[in-house]
């Protein structure tokens, strides 16, 4: 194997490339199918192009195209919805109202800088700045209110009103007036855009959820469009809507509820308990949908809700089980869906929803278990689809037998293009319970936990109710014997002692001093930051592995890794001075640079322009799975061009409540999708030679207050259901790369020394093959309880990163008292190793993906 030689990533011409211009259009394609229609009254949209258009709103002039944090990037420029709106060929009429915001806007940036400096020089603690910043959000100014009179006489019929926030990490939102809630100000600027104008349109362009009440008191709100952070073709994206250019099929993939405290534990989510230290999970499986479905809560919008310019008619046909008496039996549910419009070409998604018997374990009244996206269908036009899940997606997890299970009776199988309106369609039914996965228990709760549940005879009820609906349909249940589901127990691994294949044998060479170092990222690279953009050999990457082992006979070569993950977060110029880059601050690589000091210029400009993609939530909203894997192939490709073997995404943790300040970077309050959703982006990336991802943060990570402290107190069930069920189906449907770890506790268990998540879950139950890492300074942030490097290496974490001296010092340590195993240590360096091997740091590297058979087939649409 002959490793490349670097060369500095980039280009010296600042010349907007073919590139650019390419993934510009894919992002802009992936950001219009995902906004999703939440009103349209009277067909008021699509509007008429052309003509003049009045904008008002902090997000019409100062869009938010992502979040903060590490998931930020460093994109060439990005279109607002003003700028798109123009770019559409509308006269914007509020040019002047637009300035005045945009002066105000800078203003209060400034101030908010000023603010975190100041704080930061008084905070006593290893990340001054990063604490401050962090600790800081920024909340989007209102704006003037306007001159109603002068308005009214402006020739523009119609407003669009765009309300914006941005969060981001380290910190939770506010459910207060300015951030769930629309301000004072906001309402009354508002108010009188309603005034002044005939029609209006409501965006939303935030992140996460808000409340939409205020949406009811002003009858000219004619539409409302979810646009979430559409990455930096959003403006332009959006104009292709609202003009029709594209027919909106972007669909919901969380619960959006009448009021914050219908969620539940709202009142009790991160800081709102006044106890940051611990979370209680007490909502248990009931999370999102799971909850208002089951105790027939009222929302404002549903689960897997959208609205479309055209009709369809979705017609369920035949159930069938395939596979049966292996160990993947399938579920196969066909549909015809037929677009009964007579103006619009459109996509619709079918969503699939199981019903699983209340037996010994108490369920969710549905779950989804499939889903499916059409072409672009005509007016008149009909496709047919078979979709087709595992018989597993519908399996619980008994505690008490320390697994799978499909517990006896007839499973409901619900079928329609949102979960509130789906009809019941057929259903399965089991003779006697089948075990389809024996494991073992793990992550057991250390103290009392309350659940809630549902009423019995409530639900007992409902259950015998659509027992009767299929016996009025004439829906006979397809026959499933359990004698005909096989068992799979898991074999759990010891320690090896001998290791396979090159990564074997080049680790069984290294010294101890090269193991030890190898266990971190390289020292010598870190910027004194937790935010990533350690890596100096691509400036603004978030780390690198060290070369200590480059030379024959080991010729293991360092590999780079970037943030994500709304696309690559490096930095947009750097310099080279004398054949060596010019060393910055990190902060050249935060907000584009807007923190950081001017510095001046030596030596030749490279440009490492990336493209900047819309939030994951967004991308969900699609539903597509193939729009996903072809923006993962893109991202992919971006990553070779600039030397990148490991992007940090997908982000993928549950929407457990709508406060948490990084659900922007999260895709659902479902496990299927959010599963399905991290494949496919990882089955793009990883379709690129020696491209991988990093799913991530694996688990629990579902607040940002405390993030580092925050013991995540849970039964097992809900967490292999809810919290791990994601990771686990882009594990065996994708096989990313890597995994990162989260920062809190499990059950009083740091997640990145927890073996039971690390090594029995990931490894032993899902067969994970790649490298585990931890989040950045994971181990060296101590809060509550007490999270090691050589923990890590005894769980089974192979990466601590971005690595100190300390870090080594703590391994060194612990292999000398006995409580590390240099066999514990070997297995890790091993994982690494080994996919360093596959990287595209060497000149015949091949698709990751080659190795693995059946990839891409836990979910089919066909």
């Amino acid at each position: 194997m002959k490793a490349k030689v670097r060369t500095f990533s980039g280009t010296t011409s600042n010349e907007v490339t073919q590139r650019e211009i390419d993934n510009r259009a894919l992002a802009r394609k992936a950001a219009a199918e995902g906004f999703v229609l939440l009103k349209n009254e009277d067909h008021f949209l699509p509007a008429k192009k052309g003509g003049k258009i009045a904008l008002y709103g902090a997000g019409a002039a100062k869009t938010i195209k992502g979040g903060t944090g590490s998931g930020d990037v460093n994109e060439r420029d990005y279109v607002t919805i003003a700028q798109g709106m123009k770019n559409a060929g509308y006269e914007v009429t509020t040019e002047s109202w637009l300035d005045s915001y945009m002066k105000i806007y800078n203003q209060a940036r400034e101030d908010w800088k000023a603010e975190i400096l100041k704080k930061a020089e008084t905070l006593d603690s290893a990340l001054p700045f990063w604490d401050a910043y962090s600790a800081t959000p920024f909340f989007m100014p209102c704006g003037d209110g306007i001159d109603v009179e002068a308005a009214k006489g402006d020739g523009a019929d119609t407003a669009v009103f765009v309300i914006a926030r941005i969060a981001g990490e380290n910190k939770d939102r506010f459910d207060k007036e300015g951030d769930y809630f629309i301000s004072a100000e906001e309402k009354a600027l508002l108010a009188q855009v309603c005034e002044s104008y005939k029609d209006v349109v409501l965006v939303i362009n935030t992140g996460g959820l808000m409340d939409l009440a205020f949406a009811d008191e002003f009858t000219n709100i004619r539409a409302i469009v979810q646009y979430v952070q559409a990455g930096q073709e959003g403006g332009n994206a959006f104009a292709d809507v609202f003009t029709g250019e594209v027919t909106p099929s972007g669909k919901m993939t969380d619960t959006w509820a009448e009021t914050y405290n219908d969620y539940p534990g709202a009142e009790v989510f991160s800081y709102k308990s006044g106890n940051l230290m611990k979370e209680y999970y007490e909502e248990g499986i009931f999370v999102g949908y799971r909850y208002f479905d089951t105790f027939q809560i009222p929302v404002r919008y549903g689960f897997g809700y959208g609205l479309s310019y055209t009709d369809f008619a979705i017609t369920a046909g035949a159930v069938s089980v395939s596979d049966l008496g292996t160990m993947d039996p399938k579920v196969s549910v066909e549909v015809t869906v037929k677009n009964t419009g007579d103006t619009y070409a459109g996509k619709e998604v079918v969503q699939i929803y199981v019903s699983c018997p209340q037996g010994e374990l108490v369920k969710e009244f549905r779950r989804l278990a499939g889903f499916g996206k059409t072409k672009l269908l005509a007016p008149g036009e009909e496709q047919q689809m078979t979709i087709t899940f595992p018989l597993y997606q519908l399996a619980s997890y008994s505690e008490d037998q320390a697994a799978w299970i499909l517990e006896p009776g007839k499973y409901g199988i619900w079928v329609g293009n949102e979960l509130n309106t789906s009809v019941l369609s057929g259903a399965l039914e089991l003779d006697q319970e089948a075990v389809m996965v024996q494991c073992e228990n793990i992550c057991p709760l250390k103290e009392e936990l309350k659940e809630i549940m549902p009423f019995a005879r409530k639900v007992q009820a409902r259950e015998l109710a659509w027992h009767e609906e299929l016996k009025a349909k004439g829906i006979e249940a397809v026959a499933v014997k359990a004698a005909d589901i096989p068992t799979e127990k898991v074999a759990y691994q010891q320690i090896p002692d001998l290791l396979p294949g090159m990564a074997g044998e080049i680790v069984d060479k290294m010294s101890e001093d090269q193991l030890v170092q190898m266990a971190t990222g390289d020292p010598g690279k870190d910027q004194n930051n937790a935010l990533g953009s350690a890596g100096i050999s691509v400036p603004g990457s978030a780390a690198e592995t060290p070369l200590v082992a480059a030379e024959e006979p080991w010729n293991v070569a360092s590999i780079a890794l970037a943030d994500g993950p709304a696309g690559l977060r490096l930095k947009k110029e750097y310099q080279v001075d004398g054949g060596q880059i010019v060393p910055t601050d990190f902060l050249a690589a935060l907000e584009g640079g807007f923190f950081a000091a001017e510095q001046e210029k030596r030596g030749t400009s490279y440009y490492q322009y990336c493209t900047a993609i819309p939030v994951g939530t967004l991308l969900a909203q699609t539903w597509n799975l193939d729009l996903v894997q072809e923006l993962g192939e893109m991202i992919g490709h971006e990553m070779e061009l600039f030397g990148v073997t490991l992007w940090l995404a997908p982000g993928m943790n549950i929407h457990r409540n709508p406060l948490c300040g990084r659900n922007f970077e999260y895709y659902s309050e479902d496990p299927l999708l959010a599963g399905m959703m991290a494949a496919s982006m990882t089955l793009g990336v990883q379709k690129v030679p020696g491209c991988g991802t990093t799913i991530k943060h694996y688990a629990c990570n579902n607040q940002e207050d405390n993030r580092m402290g925050s013991d995540s107190i849970l039964s097992e069930r809900t967490l292999r259901e809810i919290y791990l069920k994601g990771f686990e189906i882009a594990v065996k449907d994708a096989q990313p790369m890597s995994i990162m770890t989260s920062y809190n506790l499990i059950n009083g268990v740091h997640a990145a020394n927890c073996y039971d998540t690390c090594t029995k879950a990931a490894r032993d139950e899902w067969g994970f093959a790649g490298a585990i890492m931890t989040d950045w300074t994971t181990t060296n942030v101590q809060i509550q309880g007490e999270c090691t490097a050589a923990g890590c290496m005894r769980a089974g974490n192979d990466m601590v990163m971005p690595g100190t001296e300390e870090d080594h010092e703590n391994i060194r340590k612990e292999l000398k008292e006995g409580t590390l195993d240099i066999r514990e240590l070997k297995r890790c360096i091993y994982n690494t190793v080994n996919i360093i091997l596959q990287s595209n740091q060497y000149e015949d590297a091949v698709s990751y993906e080659k190795q693995f058979d059946g990839l891409g087939e836990w979910m089919t649409v066909k």
